[in-house]
Parts: structure tokens; C-alpha cells; sequence
């Protein structure tokens, strides 16, 4: 996600059991993979540090796309995801990468469609009152708009590549519900940041789970790496370098995304194997 002047990301609680977490992907499989990242800011790498394959996009070698394909040498890897990007951007200028060729697609998207990028920014400059409402409105779009714009963009990339499985992403939750000596946002603008990240993932969810991809949950993955747990994966508020803000650092993409988006490819692409063979 990208926000205008404070760049923000949305999330939750609950995702793969530690396991299946760490899972890999068989190499026997990954070797024969076409695989294309799409997606926002969470699948460029926005807020890795280093935007060494787009600057203008901040995608990075960093980023759990990318480190998983260095990682598992897949026959082609096409890296396409776009900070900022909504799901009309996805449409008109990432989902050419995808083709009947394609065998994996992996995409975060979402966020921006709901307007976190200016509810973040609204609760970081404005009153209690101020978030909550801006809360409210975006949960509103998500619950009621982007189910539309998820079911149209995931029809539109299974016809694009009907022999690919696809890997969607959420958002991991902000602050740790421990926040009591966390200095920043109030105790109210955390649990309505993190109330608002379940509903988007949950919308999320259910869009995915409809159109039979497989749903990567990094909630439970970053659960005691959010902000305020002392231990974080995740950028604060810094307006010394405002686009990191509120994104996954390297470590969030290494140690949180990659490990989780391992397992659902892994996953993914194990049953299509069976369902082949």
C-alpha cells in the first residue's frame, strides 16, 4: 500500500500453523515453475531499504517474491507488483505479465482500494474521533465495494493463466495488543487499526477462497513483530523517509511473508503436481 504522505499497511491475527510456515517448496516442482508476483507496495518490497529492481515501483530483491525465486530457481520469474497499486492498477498494467505459459502467480491487493493509505494518515494526525470515522468509511468500502473489485480481478487473472495456481496475501496486524507502554498512537487508534485490518483481510479471504486460489494468512506469522512488541517487522511513523512507513522491513518480507507464501505455494503447487500426474 501507498500513501500520500505516510505510507500504511493493514492487517490481523490468525494465520498458518508454524509447520506449515516452514514448509518449502519442492525443488522438483519449483524448477518447472513459471512464476509472476503481482501486487502493492506489500509485494514490491516497500520499505526493504533497496528498490534495486524499480525505483519507481520500489520493487526489491529484498522482497518475499524475489527472495523466494532466488531461493527456488524457477524457470521464469516475472516481477511486476507496484507500490500503490489498486486493483485497477493491477488490471491495466501488471496482469499482461500473467499467460497461459504461467504455473504460479502470487499478489497482495486491496489495501489501497479501501483508502488505508489516507485512514493511516488521518489517524496518525488526527483525533480519536478522527480514526474512528476514518475507520469506519474504510471498512465500509471494504466490506461493501471491494468484494466486487476482488471477484473481477481474480476472474480476469484465472482466464489470463488457467493452468496457474494462485498464492493471495494479506496484511499483518500494526500494533501488538500489548500496547500499554508504547509511545505513539492511542490504545483506540490501535485496536480500530486492527480491527479494520480483520476486515479487510477477512473480505480478502472469502474473495479468494470464491475464486478457489489459496489464501497466505501472515497475521500469525507476524504475531509478536508488530509495532509496540519491542521485536518489530514492521516500520513506524518516520518522516525522515515517510514511504517506509508502516511497511514490512527486510526481515517483515524474510522472516514474516516468504515463509508464509512458501507454504501456500508450496501447497499450491503440489496439488496441481498430483492433479497432473
Amino acid at each position: 500500500m501507498k500513501f500520500p504522505r505516510l505510507v500504511a499497511s493493514t492487517a490481523c491475527a490468525v494465520s498458518l500453523a508454524a509447520a506449515a510456515v516452514t514448509a518449502a517448496t519442492s525443488p522438483a516442482f519449483a524448477s518447472s515453475t513459471n512464476y509472476v508476483a503481482l501486487g502493492d507496495s506489500y509485494s514490491s518490497g516497500t520499505g526493504t531499504g533497496s528498490y534495486d529492481l524499480d525505483s519507481g515501483c520500489q520493487r526489491s530483491s529484498k522482497a518475499y517474491a524475489a527472495l523466494w525465486a532466488s531461493s527456488h530457481s524457477p524457470a521464469s520469474f516475472k516481477f511486476v507488483a507496484c507500490s500503490g497499486a489498486k486493483t485497477g492498477d493491477v488490471l491495466n498494467n501488471q496482469i499482461s505479465a500473467l499467460s497461459s505459459s504461467t504455473t504460479l502467480a502470487s499478489i497482495s491487493i486491496g489495501g489501497n482500494d479501501a483508502g488505508f493509505a489516507s485512514t493511516m494518515q488521518t489517524c496518525v494526525l488526527g483525533s480519536d474521533q478522527d480514526c474512528l470515522n476514518a475507520v469506519a468509511s474504510a471498512e465500509s468500502y471494504a466490506r461493501n465495494t471491494l468484494p466486487g473489485n476482488l471477484n473481477n480481478l481474480f476472474s480476469t487473472m484465472r482466464n489470463r493463466a488457467p493452468s496457474a495456481r494462485f498464492v493471495v496475501l494479506d496484511y499483518p496486524h500494526l500494533y501488538t495488543s500489548n500496547d500499554t507502554f508504547c509511545v505513539g498512537l492511542s490504545h483506540t487508534k490501535h485496536v480500530a487499526l486492527n480491527q479494520a485490518a480483520d476486515v479487510l483481510d477477512g473480505v480478502i479471504g472469502t474473495a479468494t477462497s470464491n475464486a478457489g486460489f489459496t489464501f497466505a494468512d501472515v497475521r500469525g506469522q507476524f504475531s509478536g513483530h508488530e509495532l509496540c512488541s519491542g521485536d518489530g517487522w514492521l516500520h513506524a511513523v518516520d518522516f525522515t523517509d515517510i514511504s517506509d512507513s508502516y511497511h514490512p522491513t527486510a526481515t517483515g518480507h524474510a522472516s514474516g511473508y516468504l515463509p508464509v507464501f512458501t507454504s501456500g505455494a508450496g501447497s499450491a503447487l503440489a496439488k496441481s503436481h498430483a492433479k497432473d500426474s
